[in-house]
């Protein structure tokens, strides 16, 4: 969710909320929040202003015990140029040898229409748009090739799934996007040197394709995310929260499936951290967490429909020192001028407890046990 190598830049003038236009405002009061994908909504937008645009693919492979993602970061950090990564992070809880992180600077590449290209690197979407083939042998330390195949409707909220900055929603000076496929499987390998090889076979796999059209840290100060998989469900939040200089406004977007199929669509979203202490970084890091959805059925089956998640956060993955990746006159700037600490906290619940329930009716529809796959960020 947040490319380190876009945290630039001074903070910004106290515009308030009304420069701010969440995506959630378009949704009128019993109107369905399901925003249908079209192959368009998958393709790059790759504007020459400031931003950061990320296709990440998380995976969990029952089968193996391992877990991660791979990612593509395409960025021009301050409208001047611009610059492409690769990064990957797998995981397993008792084989620490099996445990990678590689962020690796691309050449050569491209990103045009729904493909991304680059020197060692591709990203392609199938012509029917429901399968995506991931290749990189940038680094031999995380050689990837993985095919991703969506199981569910994927969806953005409303039309655009677009939130808007600026005085003026028809001149916009800056933007945060989210599309989603929440349900898909993933086959392929992942080699992570001296020779060991990870084969994925019926893996659980969720996707997110993000733009934020401005500087990061001047588009949100905090962040929460999941990627929650089970046996028969899944879901995904994903909520972020303005800084003070945009009236710190949140906007909690989510969705649901059951049985391969989209359930619902929510922006009555609400994440609460639980027994959260602050650590010695200064932040509040919590030691578990709930998510609640709330919404209706793609199709406006005249059924609402609410979803329980919660965790314990005792399995820290990582703590991402976002400043100790950046050059350090930049961080003096950061740090010194706009306030900016960020810390990215991901965190893994294997026995994450998820309940779906019909609102109407109040009938139980799944209630199991899945891996979670957390992340709350801190960032000024």
């Amino acid at each position: 969710m947040l490319n380190v190598s876009a945290i630039t830049g001074s903070a910004e003038p106290i515009y308030g909320p009304e420069a701010f236009h969440s995506i959630t405002e378009t949704i009128k009061p019993g109107q369905n929040p399901y925003g249908a994908l079209t192959r368009q909504d998958l393709e790059w937008r790759a504007p020459w202003s400031s931003h950061v645009e990320t296709q990440t693919f998380y995976f969990t492979s029952p089968a193996t015990g391992h877990y991660g993602f791979a990612q593509i970061i395409h960025s021009n950090p301050v409208g001047l140029h611009f610059t492409a990564q690769f990064t990957c992070r797998v995981v397993h809880d008792t084989k620490p040898e099996d445990c990678v992180w590689t962020s690796t600077n691309l050449e050569d590449f491209e990103a045009k229409g729904t493909e991304f290209n680059a020197y060692n690197v591709s990203v392609s979407l199938s012509e029917d748009a429901t399968t995506y083939k991931i290749s990189s042998h940038v680094n031999e330390n995380s050689i990837v090739d993985f095919t991703v195949k969506r199981l569910a409707d994927g969806f953005k909220i409303g039309e655009t799934g677009c939130s808007l900055y600026g005085d003026d929603p028809a001149a916009p000076w800056g933007s945060m996007r989210h599309i989603f496929w929440p349900r898909n499987s993933i086959t392929g390998t992942i080699k992570i040197g001296e020779g060991r090889t990870i084969e994925i076979k019926d893996g659980q796999s969720m996707y997110v394709m993000a733009m934020q059209g401005m500087k990061p840290h001047h588009a949100a100060a905090r962040w929460n995310f999941i990627n929650f998989q089970a046996p028969t469900t899944s879901a995904v939040v994903m909520e972020f929260t303005t800084p003070l200089s945009y009236g710190s406004c949140t906007v909690s977007v989510g969705g649901v499936t059951r049985d391969n199929a989209l359930l619902f669509t929510s922006i009555d979203v609400k994440v609460t951290h639980l027994d959260a202490e602050v650590d010695e970084v200064g932040w509040p890091a919590p030691k578990r967490i709930t998510f609640d959805l709330t919404g209706p059925a793609p199709d406006n089956d005249a059924n609402t429909y609410t979803a329980h998640l919660s965790g314990d956060l005792s399995k820290l993955v990582e703590r991402v020192d976002v400043m100790a990746e950046i050059p350090s006159f930049v961080k003096k700037v950061v740090a010194g001028v706009s306030g900016a600490k960020p810390y990215i906290y991901q965190f893994s619940d294997r026995n994450m407890t998820f309940k779906i329930t019909n609102k109407e009716t109040g009938e139980v529809l799944a209630e199991e046990k899945g891996h979670g796959f957390c992340e709350t960020t801190f960032i000024s």
